[in-house]
C-alpha cells in the first residue's frame, strides 16, 4: 500500500455555501446541471502537476520554503513514483478527474537524452498502474521546451538547427507518453518562442520554422492515432522579451496563415491575458469566435505586480464575466479548466493545497451558477439585442447580407441627417452583474 501524504484529510465533499468547513466545496457540486451539464462536464477541473507537486515556494530572491514528503528520495526514479503517489491521493481527495503534465514534471531528465527516454518511458508505466487504480485522466500534456539552458534562444524558433532537432525529439516523447496516457489534449507553450532583441533575429524564417515544426508534430501525432486537440498557449512576454503567441488573436493568425487551424485550438491563460492587456472574457470571445476555444489555465495575476503570478482564482466579478461568454459559446472544445496555479511562497502547510483548489472550484461553479441566472432571468440577453436591433431588418439586415455599396451608405445618410445618440447602458449592464453575484 502506497504512503498517505495528506493525513486526516478527507475526500473533499460539496456542503453548500452554509457550511463552515473549510475543507468542503461551497459551491461547486460536481453533480449540479447547468444549461444542459453537470458542473463536472463543463469544468473537467484538472490540477498542475509542475505548480502542485513539483513547485517548492522558490522564487528569483530565495530557495523553496515548502518541504514536501514526496521529495525526500534521492532516488529519481523513487522521487518521481513518491511523487505519483501523492499527486493521484491529492487530486483523488479533492474528486477531480484530471491533471496535466509536464515531462520534466513527471520524472527529472537525467544527463543524456537517451537517460530521459529511459525514465520518461519508465514512469509513464508507473503512471498507467495508477491511473487505473484510481480512475484519473489526463487532460493535456506537453514538453518542457524552456527551462533547460539548451533552450535559452528557443525551441522550434532557435537559430541552430540541433536545438530544434534536440525539441522535436523532446516533444515525441512527450507526444507518446501523452498518447499512451490517453490523454485528451497536447499542448505548446512557446516559452521561448520569441526574441529579446530583433538585431540579431530573423523573425520571418523563425515563424516558418515554428509553423513547419507545428505541422511535422501535428503529422506524427495523427499517424500514431492521437485525435485530440492540439493547443497553443498564448503569452505576450515573459521569459522572452516578445513571444510569438501573443495573445488569442496572433495566435489564431499563426495557425490560420500556416495551415494548423484545423488540427489546433487555443489553451487560455487568465495572467497570460492580464499581460497582454486583455480580460479573460476578450481572450474567450475571440478564441470563440473562431470555433478554437479550446481549453483554459484557471488562475490570476496582482494587478501591482507585471508579471505572471499564477494565484488561484478568487474575483467572482470577472470570473462571472467570463463564465458569460463560456455559457453563450457553448463551452470549451474538448478541454477543461486547468487550475495552472501555485499556492503563496508562504503557504509551507500541505492543507493549504487544498484550501487553494477548493476556492478556485469554488470561484468557477459561483460564477457559473450566476452567469446562467443572468442569462435565463434578466434582462442582460434583451438589453444586448437590442442595441443590435437597426440590423435585424431593412437596410442594416441588407448590409449585414453583403447587398449594400458604399454608395447606399452615402444616400442613407443624406436622407437621415444628423442622428440622435443611442445610450451603450454600461451602468446599467454593470448593475445587473452585481444584482445577480
Amino acid at each position: 500500500m502506497s504512503k498517505e501524504y495528506f493525513k486526516g484529510i478527507n475526500k473533499i465533499k460539496f456542503e453548500g455555501k452554509e457550511s463552515d468547513n473549510p475543507l468542503a466545496f461551497k459551491y461547486y457540486n460536481p453533480d449540479q446541471i447547468i444549461s444542459g451539464k453537470t458542473m463536472r462536464e463543463h469544468f473537467k477541473f484538472a490540477i498542475a502537476y509542475w505548480h502542485s507537486f513539483c513547485g517548492q515556494g522558490s522564487d528569483l530572491f530565495g530557495t523553496g520554503t515548502q518541504k514536501f514528503k514526496w521529495d525526500i528520495s534521492s532516488d529519481p526514479i523513487q522521487a518521481a513514483k513518491d511523487k505519483a503517489d501523492a499527486a493521484f491521493e491529492f487530486i483523488s481527495k479533492m474528486g477531480f478527474d484530471y491533471f496535466c503534465f509536464h515531462d520534466v514534471d513527471l520524472i527529472d531528465e537525467g544527463s543524456t537524452f537517451f537517460e530521459f527516454e529511459n525514465r520518461l518511458s519508465l514512469i509513464t508505466e508507473y503512471l498507467k498502474k495508477k491511473k487505473s487504480e484510481y480512475g484519473i485522466k489526463i487532460l493535456w500534456g506537453t514538453a518542457n521546451c524552456f527551462s533547460n539552458p539548451r533552450y535559452m534562444n528557443g525551441a522550434s524558433t532557435n537559430p541552430d538547427f540541433n536545438v530544434v532537432a534536440r525539441a522535436g525529439a523532446q516533444i515525441k516523447l512527450a507526444l507518446d507518453a501523452t498518447i499512451s496516457l490517453g490523454g485528451e489534449n497536447y499542448v505548446f507553450w512557446g516559452g521561448r518562442e520569441g526574441y529579446m532583441s530583433l538585431l540579431n533575429t530573423d523573425m520571418e524564417r523563425e515563424l516558418d520554422h515554428m509553423g513547419r515544426f507545428l505541422e511535422i508534430v501535428r503529422d506524427y501525432g495523427r499517424q500514431q492515432g492521437f485525435k485530440g486537440n492540439f493547443l497553443v498557449e498564448p503569452k505576450p512576454m515573459e521569459p522572452m522579451k516578445h513571444q510569438y503567441d501573443f495573445d488569442s488573436a496572433t495566435a489564431i493568425g499563426f495557425l490560420k496563415e500556416y495551415g494548423l487551424d484545423k488540427d489546433f485550438k487555443i489553451n487560455i491563460e487568465v495572467n497570460h491575458a492580464t499581460l497582454a492587456q486583455h480580460t479573460m472574457q476578450h481572450e474567450l470571445s475571440v478564441a470563440a469566435r473562431s470555433g478554437m476555444l479550446g481549453s483554459i489555465d484557471a488562475n490570476r495575476g496582482d494587478y501591482q505586480n507585471g508579471w505572471d503570478t499564477d494565484q488561484f482564482p478568487n474575483n467572482i466579478l470577472e470570473t462571472t464575466e467570463a463564465m458569460l461568454v463560456f455559457l453563450k459559446t457553448g463551452g470549451l472544445q474538448g478541454g477543461g479548466v486547468n487550475f495552472d496555479a501555485k499556492i503563496r511562497r508562504n503557504s509551507t502547510d500541505v492543507d493549504d493545497l487544498f484550501h487553494a483548489h477548493i476556492g478556485g472550484a469554488d470561484t468557477f461553479a459561483r460564477a457559473l451558477i450566476t452567469a446562467d441566472k443572468i442569462i435565463n432571468s434578466s434582462v442582460y440577453n434583451e438589453l444586448r439585442e437590442k442595441r443590435y436591433s437597426s440590423f435585424n431588418s431593412g437596410k442594416g439586415r441588407e448590409f449585414e447580407l453583403g447587398k449594400l455599396k458604399l454608395y447606399d451608405l452615402y444616400d442613407l445618410a443624406k436622407i437621415n441627417g444628423e442622428l440622435p445618440l443611442k445610450s451603450g447602458k454600461q451602468e446599467l449592464f454593470e448593475n445587473i452583474i452585481n444584482q445577480y453575484i
